[in-house]
């Protein structure tokens, strides 16, 4: 009885879950495929910066238009605005990782320099640190509350403008 209460609660965060996770692969085959290009004609953290912009790009269309379509818009400056400020951050964790293993270890073992670390520094561990972030960041300021059931012949952006921003659809509220 508990446990499906506890799954009614988590379900719609879940689900959130996996589609960021999608969007999520596509950025990363991106941001990597690219890195690993550019690390072999450029410095490290310069070719990381690079692919990031282009995948966050990727990222931000799959997640305004599919991951978090059913929530209110704000306004897609202040989206776009909020969204790249908080991948910036994202950003800036993964380099502080990246930096940390080329330069910091690098200096200590020269196997820390090779491309191949750089990649695992940057697209694996700086990206599960910084991704536990965005996530956070974009569900809670950038794409925010779920928008409520639209009325018959009413679109989902009216029934959002009237919704008050902190009323929550059932699928997140508490059970009891």
């Amino acid at each position: 009885m508990w446990l499906t209460r506890l799954s009614e609660r988590f379900r719609g965060l879940v689900h959130e879950m996996g589609k960021f996770g999608v969007v999520g692969a596509v950025a990363y085959a991106v941001d990597t495929g690219i890195f690993v290009i550019l690390v072999l004609t450029m410095e490290s953290l310069v070719a990381k910066t690079i692919a990031t912009a282009v995948a966050a790009t990727v990222a931000f269309i799959g997640n305004r238009f599919w991951t978090w379509r059913h929530r209110a818009r704000s306004g897609l400056t202040r989206e776009y605005v909020l969204y790249f400020t908080f991948n910036g951050i994202g950003l800036a964790i993964s380099l502080a990782i990246l930096g940390a293993s080329h330069y910091g270890l690098g200096a200590i073992w020269p196997a820390f320099q090779t491309p191949l670390a750089d990649v695992i520094a940057a697209n694996v561990v700086g990206l599960v640190a910084a991704t536990i972030f965005r996530f956070w960041s974009y569900r809670t300021f950038v794409f925010r509350e779920p928008t409520p059931a639209a009325h018959p012949g009413e679109s989902t952006d009216a029934a959002a403008t009237k919704a008050s921003p902190d009323k929550r659809s059932p699928q997140w509220r508490k059970v009891a």
